[in-house]
């Protein structure tokens, strides 16, 4: 899986290699599914403080189509997992939403007797 980092924020972009580690992690069961991955950290409110860390991730899979996720917290490391937590649980639903169910023969020939 390709991860692509970006961050506007000096503070953010020290986060990068915690970032990608933390993706490989929340996506071990997914990563077949999902070929791309891209971060973006930025600092709404700038050096003024708050809730203001904002973290979106985007992710790229054939099966699902693309999935973007965007949190607000006030530090880097929990608008990171917010978004991760959401986004696995987002993809998760829409990939089985896709899949087609499996047949049940057992019915049909139950039907047919």
């Amino acid at each position: 899986m390709q991860v692509i980092f970006e961050s506007r924020d000096a503070d953010g972009a020290q986060l990068r290699d915690l970032s990608v580690e933390r993706i490989h992690f929340a996506l071990r069961r997914l990563s077949p599914l999902v070929p791309r991955a891209k971060v973006q950290f930025s600092d709404v409110n700038g050096p003024r403080g708050g809730v203001d860390k904002r973290c979106q991730i985007e992710l790229s899979t054939d099966a699902a189509g693309t999935v973007v996720i965007a949190s607000l917290a006030r530090d880097w490391r929990t608008a990171l997992d917010r978004s991760l937590g959401r986004a696995t649980r987002v993809l998760t639903r829409s990939i089985k939403r896709n899949q087609k169910p499996a047949r049940d023969r057992t019915a049909k020939l139950a039907l047919d007797s």
